[in-house]
């Protein structure tokens, strides 16, 4: 019970609070209405929904069946792996299951009985939907911790890979990087990728099993020691560039790289005690919604998003149909602290919102005809149909309309001509026209030739290659703002709603004339070739401008990690080998004797 309460305390943090409300009937001088807040769903653990893949084939131990040892009794293998026999078998499900008390079930490699060839395994996990993380991931060993190992994660579903964290009992050994520890890092480094030791050092297995990615470390850079401050967090989440994206995965891969070698060197003369063994991992988040849903459920095989605020998609990624009038947004932490929904729009809304309907009192009248009433509630619409065949005023009714539609163009009546309908539209173009045409089949009027840089029916939208000036106002020349994206750095010339324009791959900043970390420009962002902590020039290599290493006498490669002398069969100093000497001394001793035999 006491164990329960703690880790309800743990969790509490980050299970509570903010951001858990869609939306909420409220009651204003105009009537009552919707009003929509930034939302997501509650955390859960993401193993109960995961896809696992362990690679490559047959890395997985038991086929054909083969015994093993442990680090406790090396030379005592009385241990057998079997994937034909249930009770002996070891598949990767094993790592997601329900363990009884006692007993630690667990997925198992092959051992490394083909050393020195190196033992390598990869264990992919797959949602096929974004998920958001909330606490630390946390791996399971039995039998001792990899001393080497790399997590990875993807944001597209597996087509590229990013390094997340490295892990090495000597990280300048393994990854020629500096160790590091999470709680080291600042707040403008939170979502630095690191190489840390505290994991794979050889402790002895009894002790410690874990492996951890720290996300409620790199939390409390922001939120404080006891993540009280979730403000901050969230506001830095809003604000510091990429740091959502930096805990945002579709997929996760680890990498083993070397198993664990009891704090001794490789024992050739028993190779049946090196294998991995996983019997847990642990994947606390949320479905990834962008702030427009507060519920997720698990359909068709995959988790989906009970999307709000008219937007649609697994992700709750566009806009819904008929509610495109502006490009769509995710939602925002900001202000504080409701955020904001930014909820799509219902069509022909110039640049207004959907979240707060007015009520509008109209009086219909019928003559024979059968009339449709729409009654709409908190929980539900109903509709209901009635056939009337009097001409007497029918009561005044309620109906809602969207805010956003400020200056509607009055509905024209069929009979009415052409020239006087035109009269009653008012040509609103917001001033960047003074001329309508009326579409006859489609029974709408259209602005025509709009002009500073704006399109659209009323005018209302900007032409593509500008996007809107936040500050002006709607009628304003200076409405729609040029994009100017870099054409070197830039997919195209057309940029979102803020003027963010859409980057190559590699380039970043508003303009895409910025290149991301590892990266330089040269006419376009080109990966770097050799930095100053990734990427580091070995052997005393120097790196020139991000582009090439220089590399010492006797060494080359990218890195400068190939030794000339080994590549070229000479010393490094050019000379022959002592191999090559001996053998032209001996050619040499054979040629003067056969010389001397000749004489004879």
């Amino acid at each position: 019970m006491l164990y329960l309460l703690a880790l309800l305390l743990h969790r509490l943090p980050l299970a509570m609070g903010q951001y858990d409300i869609c939306k909420s009937w409220v009651t204003t001088d105009d009537g009552p209405s919707w009003e929509f807040y930034a939302c997501q769903p509650k955390a859960m653990r993401m193993k109960d929904y995961v896809t696992v893949r362990v690679d490559p084939a047959g890395i997985t131990c038991g086929d054909p069946p083969e015994r093993f040892c442990t680090h406790e009794n090396p030379y005592l293998c009385s241990d057998e792996c079997d994937a034909s026999n249930p009770d002996l078998a070891h598949p990767p499900k094993l790592m997601f299951d329900s363990e009884d008390e006692g007993l630690a079930t667990y997925w198992q490699s092959v051992t490394w009985r083909r050393y020195p060839e190196p033992l390598l395994a990869n264990i992919t996990l797959s949602w096929n939907k974004s998920i958001e993380l909330t606490d630390d991931i946390v791996i399971t060993f039995e039998y001792g911790r990899p001393t080497i190992m790399m997590l990875e994660k993807s944001l597209d579903n597996g087509r590229t890979w990013h390094p997340y964290q490295y892990y090495a009992d000597d990280c300048m050994e393994a990854f020629s990087m500096p160790a590091r520890r999470v709680r080291d890092l600042s707040t403008t480094s939170a979502n630095r990728v690191l190489c840390t030791e505290e994991y794979s050092r050889w402790v002895g297995s009894k002790k410690e099993k874990t492996v951890r990615f720290e996300v409620r470390d790199r939390f409390a850079i922001f939120a404080g020691p006891d993540l009280k401050n979730m403000d901050n967090l969230y506001t830095r989440l809003e604000s510091a560039k990429g740091l959502k994206d930096f805990f945002t995965v579709t997929d996760l891969r680890m990498r083993l790289l070397r198993p664990a070698l009891g704090g001794t060197y490789v024992q050739r003369e028993n190779l049946y005690k090196y294998f991995y063994a996983v019997s847990n991992i642990e994947v606390t988040g949320r479905c990834k919604c962008n702030l427009h849903a507060n519920l997720c459920t698990f359909k068709e095989g995959s988790l989906q998003c009970e999307c709000e605020h008219n937007t649609t998609g697994q992700d709750c990624g566009k806009c819904k149909k008929n509610f495109r009038s502006r490009s769509w947004r995710a939602g925002s932490y900001l202000p504080l602290p409701n955020g904001s929904p930014n909820a799509c729009a219902a069509a022909g809304s110039a640049f207004g919102t959907f979240e707060r309907p007015q009520r509008v009192t109209t009086a219909k009248t019928t003559t024979a005809k059968t009339t449709t009433t729409t009654t709409t509630t908190p929980t539900s619409t109903t509709t209901t149909s009635t056939t009337t065949t009097t001409s007497t005023p029918l009561p005044a009714t309620t109906t809602t309309q969207p805010a956003s539609i400020t200056r509607p163009v009055p509905e024209l009546a069929a009979s009415v001509p052409v020239k006087e309908r035109q009269k009653k539209t008012d040509c609103e173009c917001y001033g960047h026209s003074n001329r309508c045409s009326y579409i006859d089949f489609l029974n709408v009027v259209t602005c025509v030739s709009c002009k500073h840089n704006t399109r659209g029916q009323h005018c209302q939208h900007c032409r593509l290659g500008f996007y809107r000036n936040s500050s002006a106002e709607l009628d304003d020349e200076n409405v729609c703002i040029e994009c100017n994206c870099n054409q070197i750095g830039s997919l195209h010339d057309r940029c979102n709603e803020t003027g963010y324009c859409e980057c190559k791959e590699g380039a970043t900043g508003p303009k895409c004339d910025d290149c991301l970390p590892n990266y330089y420009w040269r006419q376009g962002c080109f990966p770097n070739v050799c930095d100053e902590e990734l990427l580091l020039c070995q052997n005393g290599g120097t790196c020139y401008q991000n582009q090439r290493c220089v590399c010492p006498v006797g060494f080359k490669g990218v890195l400068c990690q190939q030794s000339r002398c080994e590549v070229d069969k000479k010393d490094c100093d050019g000379a022959p080998s002592a191999r090559a000497g001996l053998g032209t001394i001996l050619l040499s001793v054979l040629v003067l004797q056969l010389r001397g035999f000749v004489d004879l």
